[in-house]
């Protein structure tokens, strides 16, 4: 179960929230159905929430569960989303809807990170396109960030390397804006070190679209002199309301061309 450092109050977690969310007082608190002086005096520490109060501005927020949680015993209530293992028995359904969108999706590649990227499960197509990974990055707990981007990874294959780290390092920078986790900026730092070709986003285009845009990987076949492209896509439990669920997240990979997919096929017949 989560927990958090009472030294930090729950208005002022609320306004930090708020801030990350670049939402004002005043339209906060009309969304949330409440006066701006009320939700002034919350996060000044004036007036003292109830369980209900921090939950909907949590929700108004998008505040993950895990942070909720904080919230919550930081305004000296119990936390109500649970945190547990993937071999919970409990958690039996999720774990049957990884192995099935999973399944499904061979031959093509998928594999489940939580949030601190670390691998989850995989597929065997993941295991075709991971082919000459040095070893090493392969012993678990595996980082499914560090095996992508570090230099004897998939770096080391993937043809349009600057772009392609530039969306990742682009995600990882989000998440640590959002949940200030050290251990994410950790990983960042660490992934952001690593050499790559110099890459800009189109910032007109990225702004248009009012998201960075996922672009197309292309690698150098394993083996022979061919080219593997493929496009990626994310999902999550949308209606999670356990932490540890709630975290995950599945990255499907498609091929982007006929040539990718043959190939691929091939691969699942050996």
């Amino acid at each position: 179960m989560a927990t958090a450092s009472t030294q930090t109050g729950v208005g002022a977690l609320l306004r930090e929230w708020r801030e990350k969310r670049k939402r004002t007082q005043l339209d906060l608190a009309l969304d949330a159905g409440i006066s701006a002086r009320h939700l002034s005096f919350v996060e000044t520490g004036r007036s003292s929430p109830s369980p209900e109060m921090v939950l909907l501005l949590c929700e108004q927020l998008e505040v993950p569960f895990r942070e909720r949680n904080q919230m919550l015993l930081a305004a000296g209530y119990a936390p109500v989303f649970p945190e547990r293992s993937l071999e919970d028995p409990e958690m039996a359904p999720v774990r049957e809807a990884l192995d099935v969108i999973l399944g499904g999706h061979d031959p093509y590649p998928a594999v489940v990170v939580d949030r601190g990227w670390n691998l989850v499960a995989a597929n065997s197509g993941m295991g075709f396109l991971a082919e000459g990974v040095d070893p090493s990055l392969l012993e678990p707990p595996v980082n499914v960030m560090r095996v992508g981007l570090h230099p004897r990874g998939l770096a080391a294959r993937v043809v349009n390397l600057g772009e392609v780290r530039a969306y990742f390092v682009g995600r990882l920078e989000r998440q640590v804006a959002i949940s200030g986790d050290r251990e994410l900026a950790a990983l960042l730092d660490e992934v952001a070190g690593y050499p790559a070709p110099p890459y800009e986003h189109d910032a007109a285009v990225e702004a248009a679209a009012g998201h960075i845009l996922t672009p197309m990987m292309r690698m150098r076949a394993a083996e022979g002199p061919g080219e593997l492209s493929f496009f990626f896509t994310v999902a999550s439990f949308g209606t999670a309301v356990e932490v540890t669920a709630s975290e995950l997240s599945i990255e499907l990979g498609f091929p982007a061309d006929l040539a990718t997919a043959q190939a691929l096929e091939r691969a699942a017949r050996k």
